[in-house]
């Protein structure tokens, strides 16, 4: 049986169950919108393509972080975690690799866009499916890095569910913190900004730009941005100091990026939602039963 972990200093029940109810919106909140992005692609031939092959990635990735944020939402409710200190090692890679998958399939889907409306040239499946292959592998190598010493995962500062480890702030934690972080959210954001830069470029003649060059590079550095200051703050400083309910916010921020994409790269575009309508219409169904 797990062992029931005492509430941290500073966090009261109510203050955990409040954490656990906003967990629990979230996470609904991005499997469902997430969800139907995945089953409009997967029902509708129209948008089986290489350029929403990398949308489909990162619905796929987004939906991980809203069913990590599930257990999370319910082991707050509980007000414990109820899955012993190996359910805590996996919580913690599971939810770290959909999260570097998602930030990195917002690259990958930027690049997709610059491709397509800068090169014109339609972007092929031996370029997609290699490049979706590579984000998963990347984001699943750096996060067994710390199952295998590189690193470590342990409680968020509520105790109800896991994360990379940011608390000792020793050599080891630094030497991976400054590494992953470079790989993994410097550069997809480099990549997002100077690919969106590039087709208001391209399109600054015309004045019409065919989707939105600022929003995604400002939702992926204020998503994953409060994050990265906690962690560099860990990394130069006693992060103690930040009371447990400061610290979990970022946590709480990031977990609202799973419904922000789903309704940024998906459900808003016309052809995503025609999709959608056709899946979700019962005469629809009727039509396609009957042939």
């Amino acid at each position: 049986m797990a062992a029931t972990r005492a509430l941290p200093a500073g966090l009261g029940e109510l203050e955990v169950l409040a954490v656990g109810t906003v967990l629990l919106m979230e996470a609904l909140s991005g499997i469902s919108l997430n969800g139907l992005t995945i089953f409009s692609f997967c029902k509708t031939p129209d948008l089986r393509t290489p350029s929403n092959l990398l949308v489909l990635s990162l619905a796929l990735a987004d939906t991980g972080i809203s069913l990590n944020a599930l257990v999370a939402a319910v082991s707050s409710l509980l007000r414990r975690w109820p899955h012993g200190s190996e359910g805590c090692q996996v919580h913690g890679f599971q939810g770290f690799a959909t999260a570097l998958a998602s930030i990195c399939g917002s690259a990958a889907v930027a690049w997709g866009r610059y491709h397509h409306y800068c090169t014109r040239r339609q972007l092929a499946w031996d370029t997609a499916i290699p490049l979706v292959l590579f984000v998963w592998m990347s984001s699943a190598f750096w996060a067994s890095l710390p199952l295998m010493g590189w690193g470590h995962y342990d409680y968020e500062p509520v105790g109800t569910c896991c994360t990379l480890d940011y608390s000792g702030g020793d050599r080891n934690f630094i030497s991976f913190l400054f590494t992953m972080a470079f790989f993994n959210f410097l550069v997809p954001l480099f990549i997002t900004h100077t690919s969106y830069r590039f087709m208001e470029q391209k399109f600054s003649r015309s004045g019409h730009l065919p989707v939105n060059t600022t929003l995604p590079g400002r939702m992926l550095l204020l998503g994953w941005g409060p994050y990265a200051l906690l962690y560099l703050y860990a990394a130069i400083a006693d992060v103690s100091f930040i009371s447990p309910k400061l610290q979990m916010v970022p946590a709480l921020i990031a977990k609202t990026m799973p419904t922000i994409n789903a309704i940024n790269y998906a459900l808003h575009r016309e052809m995503v939602c025609r999709g959608t309508w056709q899946c979700l219409s019962p005469q629809k169904s009727k039509k396609d039963r009957t042939q």
